[in-house]
């Protein structure tokens, strides 16, 4: 985990205890698709795997959840976000080279809360 006073991995500009952190530690649920999916994406960042499981719909979640321990998320770029969706570019880096992921992000409300359902890939 980054220090709580870090700026936070979602690229908000808050600190990561302000923003996605209180997520992470439960002290706060997503009220947003894409407050849902930036705190997702940090999870990601700072290899909190165990976040990433419980903000999964379990009809739609895989059984391994193990992150590559190569790759490196090093940026977020929202690009749109609507009711249920939001479509985001994930930038990395694995062994020094760089890469993105573009996704187009399906949530739904399960119990009160927002969970991550499946994505389109481009």
């Amino acid at each position: 985990m980054p220090p709580l006073q870090q700026p936070c991995p979602c690229g908000s500009g808050a600190t990561y205890d302000a923003c996605c952190g209180r997520l992470h530690r439960g002290a706060a649920l997503a009220e947003t698709p894409e407050e849902l999916m930036r705190s997702r994406y940090a999870a990601y960042a700072v290899g909190d795997s165990d976040y990433v499981f419980r903000t999964w719909h379990p009809r739609t979640r895989p059984d391994d959840l193990s992150p590559d321990p190569g790759r490196t998320w090093t940026g977020l770029t929202i690009v749109a976000a609507a009711d249920d969706w939001v479509e985001f570019v994930a930038s990395y880096e694995v062994g020094g080279a760089a890469g993105e992921q573009h996704e187009r992000s399906r949530f739904e409300q399960r119990a009160g809360r927002w969970v991550y359902v499946d994505g389109e890939f481009e």
